[in-house]
């Protein structure tokens, strides 16, 4: 029963494998050795896994898991052209309702029932077979060194083409089925564990407010805006030819908005982007891999200042957990929220009621608010824009991405990026509102957290390995707009921040130039990482003031 189980999984269930070893610029007999080396190969070392769980109780649930997994790995990578990495794995044990939701469809059901429902039925009707426990060791240790055999045999046998394979397509190594997940679970098993081990390691424990809050006439009153699956490919301040963002081009022209066209994501998924873009560490330094230190967030409340966190996507990642920080998920606003989502237009009813309820000495001071949008999340597009905000038509309406029309799914995903400017637009008239108030010096930054692929060489939706991620999933749209009397106290110079705007920056900086702008002094600040730095009028006073 174990062997035909491995061979089940290692051969119907990599179909999507066996599609992309097709499409290879090889000869046929090329072809078929390749396939046929991966395919005894990927049973091989499945049969020998199985072996080692081979007894009554165990092997059959952790089988029908396996082939259920086998079944959903093969519908995603054929649907959406995805692979399976640790990172895939973790966006998948985070995924909330309401995005398992979008990811059902019949050709889901139809997968699962062929590549899943047949061998489960066969597993379960067989009768179990208890033996003396030496003898069913006996028989496990057997059927390991058979499967380790036959492991080894084909690896000396293929070893040239299969390596020439892998270095040659290194998204290979990501679709064996159920390998691929097994392997993945495990290296995320090994990394989580321990630090759930370990203590978080505090930053910027120097924090304090910088000279320009000693004189301060009113608080200033940052909003950060962390996008959702926006790709700067189709967003028209970068050179995208259809009108994705006009309201934003208005405010660009007006002459205080800055566009940044050169933005390279830390990650091709939420999970690892949102992490990376507080954290105090580069992608380089591990930004991108770990949770251990705290992030920009915990720096800002430390120096004294107001943090809210505004969450209407399936939560802030670990980042809000220290401050104050409250979800969309149970409104029900008329008009923006319908199925148990809302659009993200919510985030700002009632916003000055909640920024009221924070610590009034921390308000004082000043306040900083992150909204983090729905943005752009797949595949159902459609359902992330209001009736009213569906300027391109018509738009794809299924979340079987590849059934569309290569225009409609364009469509729905640029009706995406042109409610985001109708929330920026709006986000920006509440802030310019509070700016000639004088109750606050105001300032909006928008980072998307990744991009996003649009049927571009077979791929759809995002969290490709980031060694070998299309651009469309990693360059990423990024405006600042800051009020004339933020600017001034922060010794901006708006004709220097156009003038850099095209300049290459990541989410490396983003922790950096947000301490900068609020002017919070930390030996956690470096002023190489600040983007906005080299525009400050008097730079080097700056750069002493931050020390």
């Amino acid at each position: 029963m174990i062997w035909w189980m491995a061979l089940w999984m290692a051969v119907p269930g990599n179909l999507p494998l066996w599609q992309r070893l097709f499409s290879l610029d090889q000869t046929l007999g090329q072809r078929l050795v390749g396939i046929l080396g991966l395919a005894l190969l990927i049973a091989g070392v499945t049969g020998t896994l199985l072996c080692i769980l081979n007894w009554p109780r165990v092997l059959r649930p952790v089988t029908s898991l396996m082939l259920i997994v086998t079944a959903l790995n093969a519908q995603y990578m054929w649907q959406y052209g995805v692979v399976i990495d640790p990172t895939m794995v973790a966006n998948a044990l985070h995924t909330d309702l309401r995005e398992v939701r979008d990811l059902l469809s019949p050709s889901l059901l139809l997968s699962v029932g062929t590549l899943a429902v047949p061998p489960l039925w066969w597993l379960w009707s067989k009768p179990l077979a208890y033996r003396p426990f030496m003898a069913q060791l006996a028989r496990n240790v057997l059927g390991v060194v058979l499967g380790l055999l036959m492991v080894v045999v084909v690896v000396l046998a293929s070893y040239q083409g299969l390596a020439s394979l892998m270095r040659n397509d290194k998204s290979l190594r990501y679709m064996a089925s159920p390998l691929n997940a097994v392997y993945a679970g495990g290296v995320l098993a090994a990394e989580q564990w321990p630090r759930q081990m370990r203590a978080l390691q505090p930053v910027g424990e120097d924090a304090r407010l910088g000279a320009s809050y000693a004189q301060q006439s009113r608080p200033p009153l940052l909003v950060l805006v962390v996008g959702e699956t926006t790709r700067a490919d189709n967003f028209m301040l970068d050179g995208y030819a259809r009108p994705t963002t006009p309201a934003l081009a208005r405010w660009q022209a007006e002459g205080e908005l800055v566009n940044f066209s050169q933005v390279q994501s830390c990650g091709t998924n939420t999970q690892v982007s949102v992490p990376c873009l507080f954290s105090p560490l580069t992608r380089q330094q591990g930004g991108d891999r770990t949770a251990e230190h705290e992030n920009l967030l915990d720096v800002l409340q430390r120096a004294g200042l107001a943090v809210l966190w505004l969450d209407n996507q399936s939560g802030c990642k670990g980042v809000c957990d220290r401050v104050p920080h409250t979800s969309t998920l149970a409104l029900q606003v008329p008009g923006l929220c319908e199925g148990g989502e809302c659009f993200d237009d919510v985030m700002l009813q009632g916003l000055d009621q909640r920024i009221a309820a924070l610590d009034p000495q921390r308000r004082a001071r000043g306040v900083v608010v992150v909204l983090h949008q729905m943005g752009s999340h797949g595949p159902a597009y459609f359902k992330r824009t209001p009736a009213s905000h569906k300027p391109f038509q018509p738009e794809c309406r299924s979340n079987t991405l590849s059934d569309c029309p290569a225009e409609q799914l364009v469509n729905a995903y640029d009706n995406t990026v042109a409610y985001t400017d109708h929330f920026l637009d709006q986000t920006l008239q509440w802030l310019q509102t509070q700016a000639r108030s004088g109750s606050h010096d105001t300032g909006l930054i928008y980072l998307s957290d990744h991009g996003e692929s649009l049927g571009e060489n077979g791929l759809y939706l995002h969290g490709v390995p980031y060694s070998f991620a299309p651009r469309q999933q990693t360059h990423v749209p990024m405006v600042a707009w800051l009020s004339p009397r933020l600017r001034e106290r922060s010794g901006l110079s708006l004709d220097c921040l156009r003038a850099r705007g095209a300049e290459p920056i990541s989410h490396d900086h983003f922790f950096h130039s947000v301490l900068g702008l609020m002017d919070v002094n930390t030996q956690a600040y470096q002023p190489a990482l600040d983007a906005l730095a080299p525009c400050v009028a008097s730079h080097e006073q700056a750069a002493e003031l931050r020390g």
